[in-house]
């Protein structure tokens, strides 16, 4: 819609509750960007409230602790378009044109609804058998395919039009901390520790990449970008021997690294704009990348 929105947290807060803002562009042009205006305010954003921006259906997903209430709403314009509450509610999931309610597990299975992201109607409900004494990892939807992983059991892939399963082997398969699904190309990424991969949906290994080892430990997606295409992956790396980050530019598809954004010995400039970057986004119409720092300065990086 044209704006810059905005999440904030403040010490006056004890930095728990979530601020939300709204800044049109327009403003921003005209040198007027305190001129934005707060956006869900009548929401309780305590923690563990929360907000979940969604741009490929351009949705907004608010958490309200307070009364356990999740609401839908518009993203143009921030108008409220339902409000579902469940105490049995445990978690909901965003896919184009669909969401997955996950409701708390029962002593064998848990519940799960598909629902319609724009009206809110139920498509459908069943029950996804568990191992009763072990820990769920993940509960996960791509589309039509459900991924279903327990502690010290094999990872499940489910269609929910079929109810086939694939099995793919936990020796196989190690819990990720973040998944990025790529919608276009029907693959999803996984993050685990400092490590990416791609799979199928068959649940084979489709890429490991030769040098895209990323900088920090957990998985923080602030400082990935994968291109509209789908068909590359930007980081924040790391290298063997530099006490500096690199951006390293990588084919999904191959796992090459095609490019790399480092420093020489002599270059003490660049070799600081390399240093604590917290996010990273590439302009994909002017051909440059922006870094963002620790310390709140933003870096440009062009040809």
């Amino acid at each position: 819609n044209q704006s810059i929105v905005s999440v904030s947290v403040f010490k006056e807060d004890e930095f728990g509750v979530l601020r939300c803002r709204s800044t049109p562009m327009s403003f921003v042009r005209s040198g007027q960007p305190t001129k934005g205006f707060p956006i869900f305010a009548g929401e309780s954003l305590s923690y563990p409230g929360f907000v979940e921006f969604d741009d490929v259906n351009r949705k907004v997903l608010t958490f309200s602790a307070d009364n356990r209430a999740y609401k839908l709403w518009d993203l143009a314009n921030y108008e409220p378009l339902y409000t579902v509450r469940d105490e049995n509610l445990q978690e909901i999931k965003i896919s184009p044109g669909i969401m997955l309610f996950i409701f708390q597990r029962s002593q064998g299975h848990v519940p799960l609804k598909i629902v319609n992201i724009e009206t809110g109607v139920v498509l459908k409900s069943f029950k996804h058998l568990l191992h009763r004494t072990r820990r769920v990892d993940f509960i996960e939807q791509f589309n039509e395919k459900l991924l279903v992983k327990q502690e010290h059991e094999n990872l499940q892939i489910l269609d929910i039009r079929t109810q086939e399963v694939i099995e793919v082997p936990r020796s196989n398969f190690l819990t990720p901390s973040a998944f990025i699904f790529l919608y276009e190309i029907q693959l999803f990424l996984t993050f685990r520790a400092r490590d990416v991969s791609v799979w199928n949906f068959k649940g084979e290994l489709v890429t490991h990449f030769d040098d895209h080892e990323l900088w920090y430990n957990e998985a923080n997606t602030n400082n990935i970008y994968i291109t509209t295409d789908q068909a590359h992956i930007i980081s924040f790396c790391r290298t063997d021997g530099c006490l500096h980050g690199t951006i390293n530019v990588s084919s999904i598809a191959s796992g090459k690294c095609i490019a790399k954004i480092t420093c020489t010995p002599d270059g003490v400039p660049q070799r600081m704009a390399l240093e604590d970057i917290t996010s990273l986004f590439y302009n994909e119409v002017r051909n440059e990348i922006y870094t963002g720092h620790r310390e709140g300065k933003v870096t440009v990086w062009t040809n």
